[in-house]
């Protein structure tokens, strides 16, 4: 395993990088690609409490982004069973140079990946001939079976990504505060919602209808709040009419203040 992983400029400049990726992504993607576990190939073993404990994050953190690297951003996938994670971009990237040192060290470390449905997953961006015929040679045997098993499992996990770092985002965008994405409460209340069959859009509607009314109000602009917003009440303030301006009257946010109602 060598002792650095070089980084290329490009990364700052990359599209995704820059428009889609918020800091947490950045600072987790960077230690995708440079942590001590990365080997030659792309395609390493590593838990995730060992990058919780790696970055700092709680668990609950990591389970977000890992998720939101494998369904939003599309650029990583992680056996579950093995613990193995794949970087599908490697390849593109780490392989300009070739020779037998490179080969050799391809192949042992080939030999070891468990998963070989992520063998294919990274070798179909290598733009080095020589490199990806070794790729190949360890996937092709794979069974059809394993494939299908595969395949079942990544819709699986696309059918479950839940968008919490765009919804709390945009809460905090639309309102100008700094609630976190992995909060266990805030997720419990996105997923609730979420599960009752509710978009993206329903919540960035719900957020803007609110901000309108309440933003300005002294009284009420503390209901500005994850626990408010996705709550029971989600539906009544997504069907709202209007909403240009605060209709409530003073007698009413005294009576909402008062008692701390969440509406």
């Amino acid at each position: 395993m060598a002792r650095f992983r070089m980084v290329h400029t490009e990364f700052w400049d990359d599209p995704k990088v820059v428009e889609e990726m918020t800091p947490e992504d950045k600072y987790f993607f960077l230690y995708l690609l440079t942590n001590s576990n990365t080997t030659q190939i792309g395609i390493y073993q590593i838990t995730k409490k060992q990058m919780a404990f790696d970055m700092g994050y709680s668990l609950e953190s990591v389970n977000v982004l890992l998720e939101r690297f494998i369904n939003h951003h599309k650029i990583v996938r992680f056996s579950t069973e093995s613990r193995e994670i794949a970087l599908k971009n490697w390849g593109r990237y780490n392989f300009n140079k070739g020779g037998k040192p490179i080969i050799d060290c391809v192949k042992s470390e080939l030999k070891a990946v468990k998963d070989t449905s992520l063998i294919k997953y990274v070798a179909e961006r290598i733009e080095k001939n020589e490199i990806k015929s070794l790729y190949e040679a360890y996937y092709e045997s794979s069974t059809s079976g394993g494939q299908e098993k595969e395949l079942e499992k990544e819709e699986k996990e696309e059918k479950e990504f839940i968008p919490y770092v765009e919804v709390v985002s945009y809460l905090n965008l639309k309102t100008n505060s700094s609630y976190r994405f992995t909060s266990k409460k805030t997720q419990n209340l996105i997923k609730a919602r979420w599960n009752e069959g509710f978009k993206l859009e329903d919540f960035k509607n719900v957020i803007d209808k609110k901000s309108v009314e309440w933003l300005n109000d002294d009284k009420m602009n503390k209901f500005l709040r994850p626990e408010t917003l996705f709550g029971t009440k989600f539906e009544s303030y997504l069907n709202q009419k209007g909403g240009g301006s605060n209709r409530k009257t003073n007698e009413t946010a005294q009576f909402a203040e008062e008692y701390d109602l969440p509406f």
